[in-house]
């Protein structure tokens, strides 16, 4: 109700869906019959924005009848109460109980509470004498009414300042004198922060601006000048610390409050002057501004963040260049720019008069009362003491902010865009920001030094302050600026000692700073050229003199070092330079982290040059990459730090640095130069300190990641500078410092090597779900603000404006409002025409890499052409040259890469072939691969490369049978290696350079040609060869046999053979038949060993294959042939990298690793036994140190692993059938992986061959017999397979005495047929019969090859007594060695217990007894072996004894009831075979006659019709 009439109740009451929007009144339901009646409804009011004190809520009582007399009414009235809205200018909300008056009301009624109703004549009648009967909650929901007393309070007395208003005032039941309204409104600030969070945050933004008010504008009240500044600071401060910890309050993924990131952005300004009203006339009241209290929407945090650049009004960051200005938002600069009325009054209780921050012409200078906003929040940053501190330092990100928009305000408000940017801002303020900047840099190293949450805290200050002076950049002196810049750096290291951290957060630092979107303009990157004065004024006589040319190129050779001048010209350059040369010259836990952050920094600076569209004229980027030029040499001096991707792709090596006197660049004085970069360390290397300077100092070394982009780095300054200063900078190079540019060239072709898109779309499902738990998980770290990372991404902003870079803004700032760097690639959630999209990015990159890479070698040559290649260089080109061509390759780069080859080898042919001979070798391999090419202008270049090298190579020496051999060599190694060249493409090349040299008249006359048609002949030969291998290439044995008989036909080329035993043996390390392939290896040290000894007697070198005779007996097949069909060194003969001594280590060393790996480690002894005396010989200690410790852990091996170890099974396999053509009726030994069972080897070859003649026409013969070829079927395939087992003779085992020992060097198996007389296999134990059959083999296992061939065959059959004697000594050794086992095994013993003893199986051994000892035999040849099995039985049975009474001595309490059956079984099983065992043949026991020498010899025979046959014989 608006009123006491009827016609006043106000439609504001909120219907329900069924009924009209708004109503005027509402009823409520009630219980039946109930006399305390419960009105649960809820009645939800809009209450009018403005409220007086007439407005009241009136509540009517009515009963109702349910069955109410005939023409009575349902209702009655019972009676009335109200509830007035305002009390003293304030909601009233809560709980209350009113008195209900039973007669109508008074008049004047809702101007007082129903308790405090004045006395009425009549008086009013009220339920139960004016008690509170009826209880009403009223809830308030509004951005008006504060419903808070501190906020009220607070309100009350900042209007009793701005308005006319008479004291005492009333402030809810207190009232206010003008002498106390001091001291209130100090403790009223005070309480603010005591204020309930809801309204605090309903109201915070009027809070703010009248905090910031009353910090800035001096008042007078009862005549006494007041300050509040001091309160009012700390009050801001106390809030904004509120807010942050408050858990209902949303943040941003930084940590950030939303509330106060909006307030900064959308709502604060410079604080406006208040003056008295009563100056204003009424002219004047038109040019009042509206109020600037407005609701403004909540934004996303990323929106809040990345806006927030453009609420500032930014000046050019470089006054003398031209640059456009930040567009301003038009309404915020009428605001700004409103100039408001005076205002005066004749209290004594105002804000004092001043002007406001805008420009005019005519104002006098400012009186001394005057305060500005961003100085006064600067001195009591300042001033601040104790938690304030704490606190301010907490949420600096927040007073930064402020400070920077106050001041971008200030400096657009009184139009000083353009005045010099020393006198824009006061020397007090200047030292108030020094002394802010000092103190948080303390506050931020003694953060470092706690635990690892302060830790990250200060990495949230450090970077605050980094875009702290990131922003003072655009807007105050740059020169006082870079003195706060340095003054941060020296002061971190004077408190910092960890090296790591310390790094860390400069680099952090310097990392936003030199985002800035003038960071070059700031660096004078301009000045970099060479034609550059040193001094501002350069003197006539020192442009002029004679040692001008000198001059010059010192300077060229400066440009490349970071030195003292250059840090001085290009101050934040220079500064991330040394941080960069520091994190990669210091070795510390966790440094390894900060050298990917300094690389990351810098690669980003690039790339963001390379896409800014200013510069992306030429000339620009020249002079851009001139600055960068100091980060070549720092590159170059970490080169030993650097992923090494050949030895991860391929396992080459780099190119090795020369032995030369250590040569170095002029060097720096370091103590100037790192005073200039703010740095106390003495970390910075002499850029050109050569890699051997430091042979024992071990790196750190680099991620791949981290390796490419400091690359890109390197190859982005190559392409972009000067060409002429990079050939001049290399001619002034020392040969050491070349051969490190080589070595960086060499890694950098293997980066960029180009994957392919296969590798983009094969994708597995596991990696991508791998992918994503990662990406989940830097996401969830990033929101929680962990680590320097994730607050680097802490002031996001997206410029709306900014569509030159879509998708390049949205997640990191570093240009802070272009993004202008690429993000790290990932292959989650794309397209099929993205990845092709990846995969073309990709590829055009290892072009441009690599064509970079070519035209540094191209100026390498040029530069160094004058001396005539020295010192290696040519082979260190060669060798990037031919890594380039190992690569994957663009067409576009190949015949570029051609072109060079050409040229190198018209220019360097003779320094190529007498001295480059391994690199030439390398040459030829890559080359004749490419000639393979499916891609015609590949293929065509390739010939003429090769044919241009045959060609000089003829002309040069007279003769290139050399060149011949190589071209040979690769051609095998290639053919053995290589799966994807194309032999019909190979031809035809061959074809080509045989039509080249028929052509080519000039060479007519010479024996050239001819050479060359021998040359392509041996070539077409092998090219045979290679067609049988693919016809075999499923057949893994046939394969290997078909590489054998190769290398075998290559027995008088040693290089070739030498070849093809590498190319075995990777093969075989493909297959993980490491044994094998270490093998290969030893075969190739031997057949190096012998062409060694031809050439040099040393005693510590190998005789020859003799030598290793102890590794394998096979070995002697790589004797030399005679001397004078071969001789070393000539022809080209054993030319080869290999046939040196280091070669010969080199195979020795990787046939001992394979040896390791397939578990022979006493072969492993074996083979350090011959590389030991040649380590010795030559003092290689590093390596000797190396070989002993493989050697302990070879022996460790042995000693832990021992009879754990599972070496070959082995199986005979024989082939029968015409359609097996050379292998009918041929029978091998295969050597199969450990544990493989009989069908696995079955399965195998019956599948293989069926696929080779059909399934229906291939069978495998199931038994061991032998086979009748007149049984089989003409037309199929035939394969028997038998398990087989090493033999050996009781001679032999008293050498063989270990595990590894019966696994090793084997010839000779056995296989055992048990059969019958009548053809059974199986029979009575009286009839059954066995045949042993012993195989030998060509050479022994292991060998060059898993099948070897077998060239003897020995059979020997048992009779069934000799059976049951075999049988017997078996059973009585596996008790015996159960018996003695130690530790014993009490599982084992039970075992072979039960299965000699137990009640289940007394009938085998009983049964052999009752069958042969039952009777003596009436045959007397039996006599011997009737006695040899009672022996056996004599033993088995003590035997038996013995492991009874172990296991006595073994069982828990638990067995013993198992103990005494065994033991009843024991005596059961002595006391049957007493009688058997006791009865002696009488004859075997008569004196010793004299017997004839052939009838004793006849007892070696085991079996029984050869000592018949013999007996005949003498008889």
């Amino acid at each position: 109700m608006c009123g006491e009439d009827a016609t006043c109740a106000m439609p504001i009451i909120f219907g329900k869906s069924s009924g009209p929007e708004f109503l005027q009144e509402m009823y409520t339901a009630v219980t039946y019959h109930n006399k305390s009646p419960d009105f649960y409804e809820e009645v939800k009011i809009k209450l009018p924005a403005k409220l007086t004190e007439k407005h009241h809520l009136l509540f009517t009582f009515c009963h109702i009848s349910c069955q109410p007399k005939q023409g009575a009414c349902v209702e009655t009235l019972l009676g009335y109460s109200w509830l007035p809205i305002l009390l003293n200018d304030r909601l009233q909300t809560g709980h209350y109980c009113l008195p209900v008056a039973l007669d109508k009301l008074p008049l004047n009624y809702s101007m007082h509470s129903p308790e405090k109703v004045p006395s009425q004549s009549p008086p009013i009648k009220w339920v139960e004498g004016h008690k509170g009967v009826f209880n009403v909650e009223v809830q308030a929901i509004s951005s008006i009414h504060t419903q808070d007393n501190h906020l009220e309070k607070f309100f009350t007395l900042c209007h009793s300042l701005e308005s006319q208003v008479t004291f005492p005032i009333r402030v809810m039941e207190q009232k206010i004198t003008e002498a106390a309204l001091e001291h209130e409104l100090k403790l009223s600030i005070i309480c603010l922060n005591s204020s309930r969070l809801e309204p605090l945050v309903l109201f915070l933004h009027l809070v703010l601006e009248k905090l910031f008010q009353l910090a800035v504008q001096p008042m007078v009240i009862a005549g006494q000048t007041a300050n509040f500044s001091q309160f009012a600071f700390e009050s801001v401060v106390a809030i904004v610390n509120s807010l942050h910890n408050s858990k209902d309050l949303s943040k941003d993924q930084h940590g950030r409050n939303c509330l106060l990131a909006s307030y900064v952005y959308y709502v604060f300004r410079l604080p406006e002057p208040q003056r008295d009203i009563a100056r204003l006339g009424a002219a004047g009241s038109a040019n009042l501004p509206e109020s600037r209290y407005y609701t403004f929407g909540r934004t996303t945090a990323v929106s809040v963040g990345s806006r927030l650049l453009q609420s500032r009004v930014m000046s050019c960051s470089n006054p003398d260049i031209h640059g456009t200005q930040t567009a301003t938002d038009e309404e915020v600069k009428n605001i700004m720019s409103s100039k408001v009325a005076d205002r005066s009054s004749s209290r004594m209780s105002f804000y004092i008069e001043a002007t406001n921050d805008t420009s005019n012409a005519s104002v006098s200078p400012r009186p001394s009362s005057k305060k500005h906003f961003h100085e006064e929040l600067a001195l009591q940053m300042v001033v601040s003491t104790g938690m304030v501190r704490e606190t301010v330092f907490k949420y600096a990100w927040f007073f930064f902010e402020l400070l920077i928009k106050s001041m971008a305000q200030y400096v657009h408000n009184m139009d000083k865009q353009d005045t010099p940017r020393r006198s824009r801002f006061s020397d007090r303020f200047k030292d108030d920001i020094t002394t802010i900047v000092n103190v948080v840099t303390s506050e931020i190293a003694a953060l470092l030094v706690k635990a690892q949450k302060e830790t990250e805290q200060a990495e949230k200050i450090n970077i605050s302050l980094a875009f702290f002076l990131y922003d003072l950049l655009s807007l105050m002196d740059r020169g006082f600026v870079f003195n706060l810049i340095r003054h941060y750096c020296n002061q971190l290291s004077n408190k910092l000692n960890t090296l790591p951290t310390l790094i860390s957060m400069r680099l952090e630092f310097l990392r936003i700073l030199c985002s800035h979107e003038h960071y070059l303009n700031l660096n004078l990157f301009f000045m970099t050229s060479v034609s550059a004065p040193v001094s501002p004024s350069p003197s006539l006589s020192s442009q002029n003199s004679s040692s001008c040319s000198s001059f010059q190129d010192q300077k060229i050779a400066s440009m490349f070092d970071l030195s003292a001048d250059y840090r001085q010209q290009h101050f934040l350059a220079g500064l991330l330079f040394t941080e960069l040369a520091a994190a990669l010259d210091t070795e510390a836990e966790g440094i390894s982290k900060v050298q990917r952050k300094a690389i990351s920094a810098v690669h980003s600076l690039l790339s963001s040059h390379d896409l800014d569209q200013r510069c992306l004229k030429p000339e620009v980027k020249v002079k851009i990459a001139a600055l960068y030029l100091p980060l070549v040499g720092i590159i170059l001096d970490a080169l030993p730090q650097l992923y090494d991707f050949t030895e991860a792709r391929s396992g080459k090596g780099r190119t090795g640095s020369p032995d030369e006197d250590q040569e170095s660049s002029n060097p720096i004085n370091q103590s100037v130069a790192w005073a200039i970069a703010g740095n106390q360390f003495n970390l910075l290397r002499t850029s050109g300190a050569p890699l051997s300077s430091l042979p024992y100092k071990q790196y750190n070394t680099l991620s791949p990641d981290t390796t490419r982009n400091l690359l890109i780095c390197f190859l982005w300054i190559m392409k972009n500078a000067e060409q002429s200063l990079i050939r001049k900078w290399i001619a002034d190079l020392p040969s050491m410092q070349l051969n490190r540019i080589l070595d960086l060239l060499f890694i950098c072709v293997s980066c960029f090597e180009y994957k392919g898109k296969q590798s983009s779309d094969k994708v597995s499902t596991q990696v991508l779900q791998k992918s994503r738990d990662v990406k989940a998980r830097l996401e969830e770290a990033l929101l929680r603000g962990e680590g320097a990372r994730g607050e680097m991404m802490k002031r996001c902003r997206t410029p709306a404006g900014n569509d030159r870079f879509p998708g390049l803004n949205e997640n990191l700032r570093w240009r802070k409002e272009q993004t202008q760097w690429r993000q790290a690639n990932e292959r989650l959630d794309k397209t099929k025409a993205e990845l092709d999209q990846e995969a073309l990015i990709s590829g055009n990159l290892a072009t441009e890499a690599n064509l970079i890479i070519l035209d540094m070698q191209e100026n390498i040559i040029q530069a160094s052409s004058a001396v005539d290649c020295k010192d290696n260089l040519l082979g260190g080109v060669l060798k990037v040259l031919v890594n380039s061509l190992s690569c994957d390759q663009s067409t576009t780069y190949l015949t570029h890469c051609f072109a060079t080859l050409r040229a190198l080898i018209a220019k360097f042919g003779d320094l190529l072939f007498e001295e480059e001979m391994e690199q030439c070798a390398d040459l030829c391999q890559r080359v004749l691969h490419h000639c393979s090419s499916s891609i015609d202008i590949t293929r065509i270049q390739a010939c003429a490369t090769l044919y241009l090298l045959m060609r000089h190579s003829f002309s040069s020496i007279s003769n290139f049978a050399r060149v011949k051999m190589q071209v040979t060599m690769s051609l095998a190694s290639l053919v053995g290696k290589s799966s994807d060249f194309n032999e019909e493409y190979l031809r035809r090349s061959l074809r080509t350079i045989l039509a080249y040299a028929e052509e080519d008249m000039d060479m007519q006359p010479t024996m050239f040609p001819v050479q060359v048609k021998e040359l392509l002949r041996n070539l077409n030969s092998i090219l045979s060869d290679t067609v049988k291998m693919r016809e075999f290439q499923e057949d893994p044995e046939m394969l290997m046999d078909l590489m054998y008989r190769i290398a075998k036909g290559y027995q008088t080329s040693p290089d070739l053979r030498l070849t093809w035993l590498q190319n075995m043996a990777e093969k075989h390390t493909k297959k993980k038949c490491y044994t094998e392939a270490a093998m290969c290896l030893v075969h190739a040290a031997a057949l190096v060993a012998e062409y060694l000894s031809m050439l040099e007697d040393h005693k510590y070198l190998p005789v020859g294959s003799v030598s290793f005779q102890n590794i394998s007996s096979n070995v002697l097949e790589e004797s030399a042939v005679s001397d004078d069909i071969l001789s070393p060194d000539e022809d080209g003969i054993c030319s080869g990298r290999y046939f040196s001594e280091s070669g010969l280590v080199g195979l020795l060393e990787q046939a001992a690793e394979l040896f390791s790996t397939g578990g022979l480690y006493e072969t492993v002894n074996e083979v350090y036994k011959i590389v030991i005396p040649i380590l010795e010989a030559h003092r290689d200690f590093r390596k000797l140190t190396s070989t002993h410790s493989k050697l302990q852990k070879a022996f460790d091996s042995i000693i832990n692993k021992g009879q754990k170890r599972m070496f070959g099974t082995y199986f005979r396999v024989g082939f029968y059938g015409s359609k097996f053509g050379d292998l009918d009726e041929q029978e091998f030994v295969y050597k199969e992986p450990a544990i493989t069972k009989l069908p696995e080897i079955s399965h195998r070859l019956e599948g293989f061959y069926g696929q080779c003649f059909g399934e229906d026409a291939v069978e495998v013969i199931k038994d061991s017999t032998p086979v009748d070829r007149s049984k089989l079927h003409p037309n199929k395939a035939y394969i028997q397979i038998t398990f087989v087992e090493p033999y050996f003779d009781e001679y032999e085992m008293k050498d063989r005495v270990t595990y590894f020992e019966k696994n090793f060097s084997l010839r000779r198996f056995m296989y055992t047929t048990p059969f019958t007389l009548d053809g059974r296999p199986r029979g009575d134990l009286s009839e059954q019969y066995k045949r042993n059959t012993i195989l030998t083999t060509m050479h022994a296992f292991p060998y060059v090859k898993t099948r070897i061939n077998v060239i003897q065959k020995e059979e020997f059959i048992l009779t069934p007594i000799e059976v049951a004697i075999e049988d017997m000594q078996k059973k009585t050794l596996e008790l015996a060695v159960a018996t003695s086992q130690e530790p014993p095994d009490a599982k084992m013993l039970q075992m072979v217990l039960q299965g000699s003893v137990g009640a289940t199986v007394n009938q085998g051994p009983l049964e052999v007894a009752q069958v042969f000892l039952a009777e003596i035999p009436a045959d007397p040849k039996l006599y011997r072996h009737h006695n040899k099995l009672r022996l056996c039985f004599k033993e088995f049975i003590m035997r038996c004894g013995e492991a009874v009474e172990k296991n006595k001595r073994l069982i828990t309490a638990d067995q013993r009831e198992y103990q005494l059956e065994l033991r009843k079984n024991y005596n059961k099983l002595k006391e049957n075979l007493r009688p058997m065992i006791e009865r002696k043949i009488p004859e075997l026991y008569k004196p010793i006659v004299k017997v004839h020498s052939t009838t004793r010899d006849s007892f070696r025979n085991s079996s029984f019709k050869k000592y018949e046959a013999h007996s005949s014989q003498n008889i």
